[in-house]
């Protein structure tokens, strides 16, 4: 029978959350036990860990953020620092990073600065000390910024860098050898035939335009009747259009066109369109990311896949380890592999 007269409260007593009064009672054991199981402290014998454990998961009980760090002196907060405007890019680094950080009791906190320098350097440490974050990640170019490694070790703050290249100065660094993927989009052209590439550049401030060209250049170098027009982009769509307007302006035009991410790879697919030349039977065209963008465009782009989830987590999981000071995982080596698509062909017969 329903009660007439409920009591201001009961429904929210009986749908309350568990608190860690309900875990230590269910468990037969202390709060201060149940704590220390939480804190992952070694201090509990695995008898009553598995206990207390399997109290936890049949009261779905979820420890406070707050309480756990203030008991712990600590924020459960990783910070990731970038300066990219590719939404596609950072979308899947998010992810990648939050399907650890949710299993670990971390929040996330993104941070964008500027890329300038000592005041990229200021900005970044001055973030770590306002959000108390315990780690950063930080991504490239603000990854390269000359004594940011050493300034993020003064201020005892703990960071895992994303990088091109080899970087001096971080307790951990997960480095993709983009050189070595410019040389397998070059490759990929010269085996269809291509022998007159165009070649649409990053920023040239930037390691991974550089890399990115050098491994390009380096392998058509190898091919004696093979040359490259090469463009200024910056990574946007805008230069991406421009630079292709350029390259297909003339007679000689080239057959095949690698530009250096996918952003700029669809502003070459728009000015192929526009200009009615079809793709790939009059030209080819090869992007770099592999990101999301690239299967929506239409013919879907040939691109080099960086597996960006799996970068990003390996990075937090060793930067969690490093926080925690349990054992570090094993060095991960993301693969970069040119995934052929709908824009790459035989090279037209002249």
């Amino acid at each position: 029978m329903t009660d007439p007269n409920p009591q201001p409260g009961a429904d929210h007593a009986r749908h309350a959350e568990p608190t860690i009064e309900d875990v230590a009672a269910a468990a037969g054991v202390s709060i201060r036990t149940v704590s220390r199981v939480l804190n992952k402290s070694p201090k509990v014998n695995a008898q009553t860990r598995e206990r207390i454990e399997a109290a936890i998961a049949a009261l779905h009980f979820r420890p406070s953020l707050r309480a756990r760090a203030l008991a712990m002196r600590r924020s459960f907060l990783i910070g990731l620092i970038h300066n990219d405007r590719n939404a596609l890019v950072l979308d899947s680094i998010q992810r990648g990073i939050v399907s650890v950080t949710a299993e670990q009791g971390y929040e996330l906190i993104v941070h964008s600065t500027p890329l300038a320098g000592d005041a990229a350097m200021a900005d970044v440490i001055d973030f770590a000390s306002r959000s108390r974050v315990d780690g950063l990640i930080v991504l490239p170019p603000i990854s390269g910024v000359a004594g940011l490694a050493g300034a993020l070790d003064g201020a005892q703050v703990p960071a895992v860098a994303v990088s091109s290249v080899p970087l001096d100065g971080f307790a951990g660094v997960i480095l993709s050898d983009e050189r070595g993927a410019g040389a397998q989009v070059a490759r990929h052209l010269l085996d269809l035939g291509h022998r007159r590439l165009g070649l649409v550049n990053g920023p040239t401030t930037m390691a991974s335009a550089r890399e990115r060209r050098a491994g390009f250049i380096g392998e058509v170098a190898g091919t004696a009747d093979a040359s490259v027009a090469e463009t200024a982009g910056d990574y946007g769509f805008a230069s991406g259009m421009a630079a292709a307007q350029a390259l297909l302006a003339g007679p000689d035009r080239p057959t095949a066109i690698f530009a250096a991410n996918d952003i700029m790879a669809a502003g070459v697919l728009k000015v192929a369109a526009r200009m009615g030349l079809g793709v790939p039977g009059q030209l080819s065209v090869v992007g770099f990311d592999g990101s999301m963008l690239a299967q929506m465009l239409t013919p879907a782009l040939t691109s080099v896949l960086r597996p960006f989830d799996a970068i990003a987590a390996a990075a937090t999981r060793h930067l969690i380890a490093r926080i925690e000071g349990t054992a570090l995982p094993a060095p991960f080596h993301p693969t970069l592999a040119i995934v052929p698509a709908e824009t790459t062909g035989p090279a037209p017969k002249s």
